[in-house]
């Protein structure tokens, strides 16, 4: 008697959970829905869930209806032709990419194949585009460093830019005496100034160059530099260091060898790469390791 109770007792609780298996979720009215799945009706039954609103924030946090848009709008589709492609209702995908249904991985899976994407891509971190605003009020003036008397007076135009690979300056050079003498400095990487107000001498190497307001600079900064103002007011000036390796160009407008520079190469005309000398040769120095520059840069 108590083995045929058994019996039925089991038969009963396997009938019962077929039923639950059975059961439809709400998103299964959609195309391509899915059935629930058995193992969250097991889950139910020991009273172990997923709190909702945990679920609905992880879902959310990944934004997926707006990437579904961003792919669409990029290929200049529309909801219609997508519909098609996939199968599904223009007002269904609607209803995607504005967060109000979210969507089983089959109907994803056709979404992302129209695309060539991977269903992963509705998942990953989104790449975050850097942009980062320097008021003018927030910035710090700073005299030059490792001298007692400056020269120069800078503000740092990127400061709020973590991993930057160059670095922008405000520069104000100050008149000086023609007694004192200007200590030249070196850093890797290039350099480039624009000039704003005044008159600048700028010395790099043996040689010494004279720059007014409207002339821009553009220089090797591994050679000796320095910045002397030539004029009886201050000079202001723009300033950026670049510590990116320079990548070397392809070669353009090639010429046949011993012809004259602004000559027109008649077409047809065979060109011989004998014409174009090595970097070193045409006493351009190659491209050296990067840093920050030491006669500005301050965090």
């Amino acid at each position: 008697m108590a083995g045929r109770l058994c019996g039925v007792g089991v038969e009963m609780a396997t009938k019962q959970g077929k039923k639950q298996e059975q059961a439809v979720s709400p998103e299964a009215a959609e195309p391509g829905a899915a059935k629930a799945d058995p193992m969250l009706s097991r889950m139910d039954l020991s009273n172990t869930q997923i709190d909702p609103a945990t679920a609905e924030a992880f879902i959310a946090e990944r934004r997926i209806g707006e990437r579904i848009k961003k792919l669409r709008l990029k290929k200049s589709m529309g909801l219609v032709e997508l519909g098609r492609h996939t199968g599904l209702s223009a007002s269904f995908l609607s209803q995607l990419e504005t967060g109000r249904v979210v969507p089983t991985l089959r109907n994803l899976a056709r979404i992302a194949m129209v695309f060539s994407k991977d269903l992963s891509h509705f998942f990953e971190p989104e790449p975050h585009t850097l942009f980062r605003v320097h008021k003018k009020h927030e910035r710090v003036r700073l005299p030059q460093t490792g001298v007692d008397d400056p020269t120069y007076y800078f503000e740092s135009l990127g400061y709020m830019v973590p991993d930057r690979h160059l670095d922008p300056y405000y520069a104000e050079f100050i008149p000086l005496k023609a007694a004192i003498d200007v200590r030249p400095h070196v850093h890797p990487g290039y350099e480039f100034l624009y000039m704003l107000e005044g008159q600048l001498d700028i010395r790099h190497g043996d040689k010494i160059h004279t720059v007014e307001a409207g002339d821009s600079v553009y220089f090797d900064a591994s050679t000796p530099h320095s910045y002397r103002c030539s004029g009886k007011s201050s000079a202001l000036a723009l300033i950026v260091t670049m510590h990116q390796q320079h990548l070397p160009q392809p070669a353009m407008n090639l010429r046949p060898l011993g012809t004259a520079l602004g000559s027109r190469v008649p077409p047809g005309t065979p060109v011989s790469t004998a014409a174009v000398r090595p970097v070193e040769q045409a006493g351009v120095e190659k491209a050296r390791p990067t840093g920050s520059p030491s006669g500005m840069r301050r965090n």
